[in-house]
């Protein structure tokens, strides 16, 4: 799997680009940990003009905010992954054996067998693992995104963001 095999990066939310805890105050306001290095691998994608987005069963302005502050966009409040995916891919003339879809949990199954490369943390559910063609070291929501851009696909973040040639 090289970077210009890839034409998207769908990531889903709770377990990838969190730690897959949510934390409740005493109103049930709902909040979440994130990592800052995922934030510069986004970076990186939108210098390389590679399309991201967020894909989630769960419908949260937590959600909405981190995809804002990420500048990417997300399809949140999905039930069906795998016609989620379907319409993605359709809208953007995306072969769906181009996109690398992140998962960790069950509800990601499906829809990572429909996708050419999978990817998944380390903490993810032993199916996902088994089905990923790449497990990675880091556990969800501590710098998914970046593993996989440094590690995985060999990207250079100081040559991409800070040298012009």
């Amino acid at each position: 799997m090289t970077l210009k095999d890839i034409d998207a990066f769908v990531f889903d939310f709770d377990g990838v680009l969190t730690n897959n805890l949510v934390h409740l105050d005493q109103n049930g306001k709902e909040s979440v940990s994130c990592s800052r290095a995922d934030g510069l691998a986004f970076d990186v994608l939108r210098k390389l003009d590679k399309p991201a987005f967020i894909l989630s069963t769960e419908n949260n302005p937590v959600v909405t905010m981190r995809a804002k502050k990420l500048k990417i966009p997300v399809v949140q409040g999905v039930d069906d992954k795998v016609e989620a995916i379907k319409k993605l891919a359709n809208k953007n003339n995306y072969s769906l054996k181009s996109i690398l879809y992140v998962g960790n949990d069950l509800n990601d199954y499906l829809v990572m067998q429909l996708c050419g490369y999978t990817i998944c943390p380390a903490d993810s559910h032993f199916k996902i693992k088994e089905i990923s063609d790449v497990v990675l070291k880091t556990n969800g929501g501590n710098g998914v995104v970046r593993e996989l851009l440094e590690d995985v696909l060999s990207l250079d973040f100081i040559k991409i963001l800070y040298q012009t040639n």
